[in-house]
């Protein structure tokens, strides 16, 4: 049920006497603090901010001499009491409140300058739990919902960016806030508050995944019934995917290695594109193991045009740019080791938007380094393609969540059933193509030789144009390099999802595919089949499908 309220009258201006500050970004404190002082505003103030304060030779009232009670538990009980809240929470209008705030000796606090124990960075940076538990802050957002509550008459400034425009408007309008700021800055510092819980559950998540720990409540998935969703804005784009949107990024304190993370250590700031297509390039590489060998990904609008494994990274790449050189102009590179000169050498042959690497080599930052304009981004490590973990996507009136597509195959998962077997060169092509495939938008049929992909069909609305698709960019490669035939001819060819006719299976045949991999379970699998067995080709299936919307 509902609390019934009083009809009060809600002021537009309100005078600012008396300031709490209490933060942990001491950046800027001291010289907001000076000109609160200065324009003659009260300040009270913690511990650490206090001595900081005081040390720089500003009048300061520490809580504990209003409180009368010191702070305890290494600082985890200082500001819960009545004498803080009290004086956030009365409603001044109101005589109750009034007559409380006189019976208990407490006077209004007009102005909370406050901020929160820094757990995104701990958490990104600490692995220790006591350590990353000790930074969930409990006072701070206390303080904060308190304040933003009664925005009425209190001010909550939770972001030293908004230091300078406050004390703007106080000089503006005679040392008094209007309602609009406050309802801003009340508005602003509930998102603070709630991307910082978010962040906390997200952590509780990760860790009770590591350690096997998930609550009964939420199996047997990871979809809890109130999801939080939050993250601090790192940077603002110049525009999103068109020029009239806009566009950020957002941080959650997830350790996980990619894009989002990354150090740019040369070139523009990156666009919402060029992260978006970064973070599906990295994402790709991941899937396949340096232990087995270096292997490069060419990305272009989130779709591979390029995978391809080597002895060499460099020879990596450039069987990854002989699938489709015209594609790979203009687009992201991404790999699973690090980036040496030989490969960076190459690698400047092509214009180039962005590469992604875990590690990069001096010489190869020397040679990427004559190019101004691309952009390089070092992860420092390469992601978990096995780990857990939520996708999201928006709709109309709220969003989809789904456990993130960490499926993964190996040769003793995959099930013949063709007469023919696939060879042990034609298996291990069958499960570079479908890792690969996991990437392209669906629908998606991906033609692999030698480990490297020949020719990838994406997004068709039909996986037979798919095939076609693929099989004639190949033959298109081919004729431009003055080839006759196309590298399709003696590839294996991976789909997404099952044939659900033969005429998808038959256009890779005509392409020269001799194996094919697929999930399987289409009502008309034992037809597909059969037209495999007729052209004596290998097939199998996975009982796994890699859609990708």
């Amino acid at each position: 049920m509902a609390i019934p309220s009083k009809r009060l009258d809600v002021p537009d201006l309100v005078a600012i006497r008396r300031a709490l500050i209490s933060v942990s970004d001491k950046s800027g404190i001291v010289d907001f603090a000076r000109e609160l002082v200065a324009r003659n505003i009260e300040i009270l103030s913690t511990g650490g901010t206090a001595r900081v304060l005081v040390d720089a030779g500003l009048p300061v009232i520490d809580i504990s001499s209003l409180t009368g009670f010191p702070e305890i538990m290494d600082g985890r009980v200082k500001t819960l009491h009545p004498a803080i809240h009290g004086g956030l929470l009365a409603v001044r209008a109101d005589p109750a409140h009034q007559q409380a705030l006189d019976d208990h000796a407490i006077r209004p606090i007009d102005l909370l300058v406050i901020d929160l124990y820094p757990f995104e960075t701990v958490r990104a940076s600490q692995s220790d739990p006591q350590t990353i538990v000790e930074n969930i802050d409990i006072g701070g957002p206390a303080m904060i919902r308190a304040g933003a509550k009664n925005h009425a008459y209190v001010t909550v400034l939770t972001d030293p960016a908004d230091y300078a425009s406050l004390l703007a408007e106080l000089d503006k309008q005679n040392m008094q806030i209007s309602l609009v700021t406050r309802q801003n800055m009340a508005a602003k510092a509930y998102r603070r508050t709630a991307a910082y819980d978010a962040a906390i559950a997200a952590w509780f998540a990760d860790e009770m995944e590591m350690t096997g720990k998930k609550g009964e409540q939420d199996a047997p998935c990871d979809l809890p019934r109130h999801l939080t969703l939050g993250g601090t804005r790192a940077s603002v784009m110049r525009y999103g995917e068109n020029p009239h949107q806009a566009a950020a990024l957002y941080l959650t304190g997830s350790k996980r290695k990619g894009a989002a993370n990354a150090r740019l250590v040369q070139g523009k700031p990156l666009s919402y594109n060029n992260l978006n297509d970064a973070d599906a390039a990295f994402e790709l590489a991941s899937e396949f193991d340096p232990k087995n060998g270096p292997v490069c990904a060419i990305i272009k609008h989130a779709n591979p045009c390029g995978v391809a494994g080597g002895a060499t990274l460099e020879e990596a790449y450039r069987k990854a740019l002989a699938c489709d050189p015209v594609s790979a102009y203009g687009g992201i590179i991404a790999m699973n080791t690090q980036l040496d000169g030989e490969a960076a050498r190459a690698m400047k042959e092509v214009f180039t938007e962005v590469i992604i690497a875990p590690c990069l080599s001096e010489d190869a930052m020397a040679l990427i380094g004559s190019k101004k304009n691309l952009r390089l981004l070092v992860t420092d490590g390469m992601p978990d393609p096995g780990a857990p973990g939520l996708a999201i996507r928006t709709i109309a009136g709220g969003f989809l969540a789904q456990s993130r597509d960490n499926g993964r195959l190996s040769d003793r998962d995959v099930t013949t059933v063709t007469r023919r077997a696939p060879t042990d060169k034609e298996l291990m092509d069958l499960l570079f193509a479908f890792r690969v495939a996991k990437h392209v938008k669906s629908n998606a049929i991906v033609y692999v030789r030698g480990g490297a992909t020949v020719g990838i069909g994406a997004g068709q609305m039909s996986r037979v144009d798919a095939s076609r698709i693929a099989a004639q960019k190949a033959l298109d490669v081919a004729r431009a390099a003055g080839h006759d035939k196309p590298a399709t001819i003696g590839s294996v060819v991976a789909s997404d999802a099952f044939f659900p006719f033969a005429d998808g299976l038959l256009a890779a045949i005509a392409a020269g595919a001799t194996a094919v991999i697929q999930p399987g379970g289409s009502m008309r699998d034992e037809e597909v089949i059969a037209a495999a067995d007729e052209a004596g080709i290998a097939m199998v299936f996975t009982g796994m499908r890699h859609f990708r919307h």
